[in-house]
């Protein structure tokens, strides 16, 4: 694996990516580091425009052929070398480049989920053939997630409200999707807590280690 894209992630999915099983692994972090890359473009590009313009390379890349894709990006590169369904990812785009609206609703906030969903499925796709409950699972971690990350806390409040009237039942996930299996277990006991982020203390990294363990 790649130790820079690994660098790129937030703490907890490194944690999370630490229980993914060798053969999904690098596919695993490529979903990631494209996670977060598109983060870092909608988080610090103060001109909208400007982090339009990047998302729209990212998603012309992701409707090419990975064969025509430009050398010397190691996202590329890793995204290339996997089994990942690449042109199925830009719902993924899509819901990072809503949240550049002045405001946030609703309907923003399902085509982020969407997004976030259309990354865990196509992980599935490409390791267990079968999503079972991944879409649900990847839906419920998206809200709570994104609540955890808004800085207008009426928004945040929006987004709290509609992942609390989630079900949140204890997953059963394939073996390549334990990493969502334990961010989807740090978001639930986070937004169960208030917490602030999703690695609060040594209870999370407890829960962090039974799920990678465990798987539930």
């Amino acid at each position: 694996m790649s130790a820079e894209l690994v660098e790129t992630l937030p703490l907890a999915q490194r944690l999370a990516l630490a229980y993914a099983p060798p053969s999904a692994r690098g596919d695993t972090l490529a979903l990631l580091a494209l996670d977060a890359r598109l983060a870092g473009i909608v988080r610090t590009d103060g001109e909208p425009v400007i982090a339009q313009m990047k998302l729209a390379w990212w998603r012309e890349r992701l409707a090419q052929d990975p064969q025509d894709w430009p050398l010397g990006e190691p996202l590329l590169a890793l995204l290339r070398k996997g089994r990942l369904a690449t042109d199925t990812l830009a719902p993924l785009v899509d819901g990072w480049e809503g949240l550049l609206a002045d405001h946030l609703d609703e309907g923003i906030v399902h085509g982020f989920v969407a997004g976030r969903v259309a990354l865990w499925q196509g992980l599935a796709a490409a390791h267990s053939g079968n999503a079972g409950q991944a879409g649900q699972v990847a839906h419920e971690h998206a809200l709570a997630d994104l609540a955890l990350n808004l800085g207008s806390e009426a928004e945040a409040a929006l987004v709290r409200d509609l992942a609390q009237a989630q079900p949140w039942n204890r997953p059963r996930l394939p073996r390549p999707l334990r990493p969502l299996a334990i961010l989807h277990g740090l978001s639930h006991r986070a937004l169960r807590r208030g917490a602030g982020e999703l690695l609060d203390g040594p209870g999370a990294m407890a829960t962090a280690l039974r799920l990678g363990i465990l798987g539930r």
